[in-house]
């Protein structure tokens, strides 16, 4: 559990950070285009003071983005995850214009503060500040944040949905034409599923993987991994092997994944009357990954790192374990997370494969 823990506060406050410094710079970029535009115009008069304004200007960035990575973008992220897009925005629209007046308010504050040379909560000076409602520039970044917010939120959806840099590679069209890279691969299935399909009908089913996957999401993007795709009860992720072992996190995706099936188990039994367990299979090496599809466009791999996965996660029910790997995965790892130790379930053939490979699954040992 101290890993999953430890693992998500250290992710949302590495984005919440992230999110801190761009809106900061930003917003000094439009601060000091707007005054070299009213500087070019004569529009600044002799009582403008450019230190107060820029401490302002730094209060407000600074104030938008720590509650804007710690808080807004977060909830945001959260109403979109969990509701109807358009209640999700509505509830978006509403946070939003709180923050901005907030924010504002604040900024508005301080100067007036400055120029009356009294404290920032006197009532002549928060009087004085909320007139900043009423000029163009409240108005104007009002717009522009709007637009900063929805996009900020849109490249951390992308993110969660591809993985960490995904969008990225795709904006920079990197895999236009097909490349050669070397990847680790991890098939995850629900064990029992068919079983468990029958006894809760179509529906019910369908909404146990809609949370299943759900849960299991942010620990793929808390060790940097990309899901590939979806296949009925099926998953598949896949990690850049320098993201992939580092710190073992294509290892420990598949132990965040259980602490967070655990942590919900209380909402399975409510709803489903089970607690959804799987199974899943390592593999890594050399695989084709570029662009296809016209009118549905998507990166896709081709190899047989992903059919050796597959097919050594099909091993599982077999050999009775619930993690499996390669024995060439395994001896690239630099170490092993926690407690965990490497066991041999020794030399086995996989279907469509002429020799035998090694099987390794991992046990934690106290």
């Amino acid at each position: 559990m101290g890993l999953l823990t430890n693992r998500r506060i250290g992710f949302y406050a590495k984005r919440a950070i992230w999110i801190l410094i761009i809106w900061v710079l930003i917003s000094n970029l439009i601060f000091f285009y707007d005054l070299i535009t009213l500087s070019n115009a004569r529009a600044l008069d002799s009582n403008f003071d450019f230190r107060s304004a820029f401490i302002a200007n730094l209060v407000v960035s600074i104030s938008a983005g720590i509650i804007g990575g710690l808080i807004t973008v977060n909830l945001m992220e959260y109403w979109l995850r969990q509701y109807a897009f358009w209640k999700a925005l509505l509830l978006i629209i509403v946070i939003y214009c709180a923050t901005a007046i907030l924010i504002s308010l604040i900024g508005a504050a301080y100067l007036a503060s400055v120029e009356f040379n009294l404290p920032i909560w006197d009532a002549e000076v928060l009087e004085e500040a909320g007139f900043i409602f009423e000029t163009w520039r409240f108005r104007k970044s009002f717009i522009i944040w709007l637009f900063i917010v929805v996009l900020t939120l849109i490249v951390v959806m992308i993110n969660d949905k591809y993985g960490p840099g995904v969008f990225l590679d795709y904006l920079k069209g990197k895999y236009f034409q097909p490349k050669r890279e070397r990847r680790i691969f991890m098939f995850a299935d629900i064990k029992d599923a068919t079983t468990i399909a029958e006894n809760l009908g179509e529906e019910r089913y369908f909404n146990l993987l809609k949370d299943f996957f759900k849960d299991i999401g942010g620990p793929v993007v808390q060790t940097r991994g990309e899901i590939y795709q979806y296949v009925g009860d099926e998953v598949v992720i896949s990690w850049k092997m320098k993201q992939g072992l580092q710190n073992a996190n294509a290892l420990s995706c598949y132990y965040l994944m259980n602490d967070r099936i655990a942590i919900k188990s209380q909402h399975y039994i409510n709803a489903y009357g089970l607690v959804p367990q799987f199974k899943v299979g390592y593999h890594f090496g050399s695989v084709m990954v570029g662009e296809l599809g016209q009118i549905k466009r998507d990166i896709a791999f081709s190899g047989d790192v992903l059919n050796t996965a597959a097919r050594i996660q099909a091993k599982c029910n077999e050999l009775e374990v619930t993690i499996l790997a390669s024995d060439a995965f395994s001896n690239i790892l630099p170490s092993l997370p926690n407690s965990l130790v490497r066991h041999s379930m020794g030399r086995h053939h996989l279907k469509g494969k002429a020799q035998a490979m090694e099987l390794i699954t991992f046990r934690n040992e106290y």
